[in-house]
């Protein structure tokens, strides 16, 4: 819809067409209802491509500031909720009633419930086949998103026409979503459901504060959602359990001072009763008050509390990942247009490109500037 804005707006006769029978399905749902539409902390560092610097150019020309004023334009309520995430204040509704009027009031022409059946290129122009009818055109823009929540209505389509125009595709995984554990590590988890924690968890030296969620599959919340971009087969992550507190220093000081507290006992100002005392099950090799253990104990302890490494086996999956990672390589297209180097007239826009962003809004950012920018050349 910002793609089709945008052209029309230049005047070019726009067709938008959706195999939905409903727009906007995903903005509906994200955000808990509310849409987290944008962040004021986008840029280039915090989205993963095999080009890292491919998105730089239309993240600085339609930037998070010129979404935010569209927003307040249309006099929609939003705040930020935490780490510049912008939300609206009452329904993720409001956004796409926008994004509709705006079309709407460029020209743009909506026709829905519509399946391609066939697509090809001949004497410059494109040819599309439909269920309700075949048209002709100049320009294609391809924005049809990842295999993220199949339930909606995402499909694989976008990365076909690529394949069927040549196109390389880089490898396709879901993304921003929970992790899975093995049978030990949930059985020694067993009884965490639902137990959240403040934590920083890493993945290939990149790092995020925020919480987790234990599952009956595994961990969730955001900190683990942001994990999952970096995470491949085979990958560990790392928590650190008490990123506030210099852990050794403060056990060390309970000892000195005396204290009988047993340790479980002791990380209740840190942590739920639940989670101390499964941890300690786990990871503590002796028994007893503070003060009777040895220091090499304590010492083996608290490196699980700042660097407890988890080996995941997989992620929950594309029917609940937030995004698609990977896509259409940025090799074969023009960042300043988003056109196909290979393919005169063809574009391809927002998560079917192989530019993902971190939760909180860059996707969505993405989206609109990838769409702003390929809306101006179109």
């Amino acid at each position: 819809m910002m793609c089709a804005i945008e052209a029309s707006k230049r005047g070019r006769r726009v067709l938008l067409l959706d195999h939905a029978t409903k727009l906007g399905s995903k903005i509906l749902i994200s955000g808990g209802g509310r849409c987290n539409f944008t962040n004021t902390g986008i840029s280039p560092e915090r989205y993963v491509s095999q080009n890292p610097h491919f998105c730089r150019s239309a993240l600085s020309r339609y930037t998070a500031a010129d979404f935010i004023t569209l927003v307040e334009k249309h006099g929609i309520a939003y705040h930020e909720k935490k780490l510049g995430q912008l939300f609206c204040d009452l329904s993720a509704r409001f956004i796409l009633e926008m994004l509709v009027k705006e079309c709407t009031n460029a020209g743009v022409h909506f026709q829905l419930n519509t399946k391609v059946l066939s697509l090809s290129k001949t004497d410059r122009k494109f040819h599309i086949k439909t269920n309700n009818g075949d048209y002709v055109s100049d320009s294609l823009v391809i924005a049809t998103g990842g295999l993220s929540i199949p339930k909606i209505g995402a499909t694989g389509f976008g990365y076909e026409i690529a394949r069927q125009f040549g196109l390389e595709i880089t490898p396709i995984a879901p993304a921003l979503d929970g992790f899975i554990f093995d049978k030990k590590l949930l059985q020694d988890l067993e009884g965490l459901a639902g137990v959240s924690l403040d934590v920083i968890i890493t993945c290939h030296k990149t790092s995020f504060r925020e919480n987790i969620l234990f599952t009956h599959q595994g961990l969730s919340g955001p900190a683990a959602l942001q994990a999952s971009l970096y995470w491949g087969k085979g990958d560990s992550i790392t928590v650190n359990l008490v990123p506030d507190t210099d852990i050794q220093s403060w056990f060390v000081e309970k000892k000195e001072s005396g204290t009988r507290s047993e340790i479980k006992n002791l990380l209740l100002e840190f942590f739920p009763k639940s989670f101390s005392e499964r941890f300690c099950q786990i990871y503590l090799t002796a028994d007893g008050p503070l003060n009777q253990m040895s220091r090499k104990v304590i010492e083996d302890f608290t490196q699980h509390l700042i660097s407890w490494k988890i080996l995941p086996v997989g992620t929950v999956g594309f029917g609940k990942a937030e995004v698609t990672r990977g896509g259409v390589s940025t090799e074969e297209l023009s960042s300043k247009t988003m056109e196909s180097k290979k393919v005169p007239g063809l574009y391809f826009i927002g998560e079917v490109v192989d530019v993902t962003g971190w939760l909180g809004g860059y996707n969505f950012q993405w989206a609109w500037s990838s769409g702003w920018v390929a809306g101006q050349y179109v």
